[in-house]
């Protein structure tokens, strides 16, 4: 019976490391994990250089970065979407043109809104505190280039290329918090913290190119870009509206609470997106495998539960670290003048978890096309918002204005899911194929 046992696990374990989903969970998972300790690191240097008050400000920006970065989200996923529809479709010729045009049409945007940061800086800096507005000039030449930099690897990801994809993740943030402890050690302090992370995006852009670099030969048919209109409207919901989720928070509690709070609170929030952040590579791989799905005329939920499954596995371990001893994630990431962050770290965890089950489910729906999540999606983020603005007496009080709304949010998206998997097949979601020409 025991050798049976032994046989039978083996085998089952055999079976997941053949597993094509499994390998490519394990590298992204390599790069997010490399880019996760990066990114806390950069907030812990500058938590523990600059202190709570002026940290705060660090988190505020880094806030209105990552919700600037929604365009390049929108950019990312719509360009795996072509781009794995094309591969299943056995037609990469137009790759080089796909990235040449799309590069070619974000720049105008990109240099429209450096020229609109540039004109308000000086209020935006006003209105948060800021000693200068460099801080802020240097944001928006860092969010203009991260709409560039979401190119390349969108067609990466498109392309299932997640050891390219995976190092181009990692090497942005390696090079963002070498940069940061250099700049703050020369006493450049909220400004320096900020410019490391545009020196970051730039090395990941030449590398990203780089990894495409067999394309550039290909002369292919002009792709008409055109054809991703539709689905682009729905990718632009889904993406700000979990970037609203995680990021309005740490914006209306740097408004409402007190400066040492804003900042005690800016903190965990960093630490709840550990989990989301280690495990966004899940959401990641789910995205193009279930393009591929739907393309080849395969049902993908089997593919959606496990993925959640590998979500729900690696949130547990972090859930474990931080029930077990919060002070000690406090202590490690931001130092004692932080301690008063200590009770609410098992509480942001499971809020980290709820964000990335939140987020899994999004890719899916946009993956399949269905736009009835959109409805639920935006009503969690107003729900969210709404309980802030209303309570927000202490550090607690936001932290469970958070975590209900996102639980909640969770079990409404969750029933749709039920709902839409019976019904889910190759022809109702079926659009037309990536017209070339």
């Amino acid at each position: 019976m025991q050798t049976g046992a032994r046989l039978g696990l083996g085998q089952r374990l055999a079976q997941v490391q053949k597993s094509r989903l499994v390998r490519q969970n394990i590298i992204l998972f390599a790069g997010g994990l490399v880019a996760g300790i990066g990114g806390f690191i950069y907030h812990a240097i500058a938590g523990r250089v600059l202190g709570p008050a002026t940290y705060g400000q660090v988190a505020f920006l880094i806030a209105v970065y990552a919700v600037g970065t929604a365009p390049a989200l929108i950019l990312v996923t719509v360009l795996a979407r072509y781009t794995a529809t094309l591969v299943a479709n056995g037609n990469t010729a137009g790759v080089r043109s796909l990235m040449t045009r799309t590069i070619r049409l974000v720049t105008i945007p990109g240099l429209l809104f450096v020229l609109v940061t540039t004109l308000l800086a000086r209020q935006l800096a006003a209105f948060e505190h800021l000693q200068s507005a460099l801080p802020v000039l240097i944001l928006g030449f860092s969010i203009a280039l991260i709409w560039q930099v979401a190119i390349p690897r969108g067609l990466l990801q498109g392309l299932q290329r997640f050891t390219a994809l995976s190092l181009n993740v990692s090497i942005e943030l390696i090079v963002r918090t070498i940069v940061v402890f250099g700049l703050l050690l020369a006493d450049y302090a909220v400004s320096g913290a900020m410019a490391a992370v545009f020196i970051g995006l730039a090395f990941s852009f030449v590398l990203g190119l780089y990894s495409l670099r067999d394309h550039f030969g290909h002369v292919g048919a002009r792709v008409r870009l055109r054809v991703m209109a539709g689905f682009s409207l729905t990718a632009a919901a889904g993406i700000i509206g979990v970037q609203i989720l995680y990021n309005q928070d740490v914006i209306l509690a740097e408004h409402y609470l007190a400066s040492h709070d804003g900042g005690i609170y800016g903190g965990l929030n960093k630490i709840g997106t550990i989990l989301y952040f280690l495990t966004l590579s899940v959401s990641q791989v789910l995205f193009p495998r279930v393009v591929e799905a739907v393309a080849k005329e395969q049902h993908p939920g089997r593919i959606l539960l496990s993925s959640a499954g590998i979500l729900a596995a690696l949130g547990a371990g972090a859930l474990l670290v931080f029930a077990v001893v919060p002070g000690l994630v406090v202590g490690v990431l931001f130092g004692p003048r932080f301690s008063d962050a200590t009770p609410f770290v098992l509480a942001v965890g499971v809020i980290g978890l709820s964000l990335s089950l939140n987020n899994l489910l999004v890719q899916f729906f946009m993956a399949v096309h269905d736009r009835m999540f959109l409805p639920i999606l935006a009503a969690g983020c107003v729900a969210e918002g709404g309980l802030i603005i209303l309570f927000h007496a202490g550090v607690g009080q936001v932290v469970l204005d958070v975590l209900g709304s996102l639980v909640g949010l969770l079990v409404l998206l969750s029933i749709r899911c039920y709902v839409l998997l019976p019904t889910l097949h190759a022809e109702s979601v079926a659009e037309p194929e990536p017209a070339v020409g």
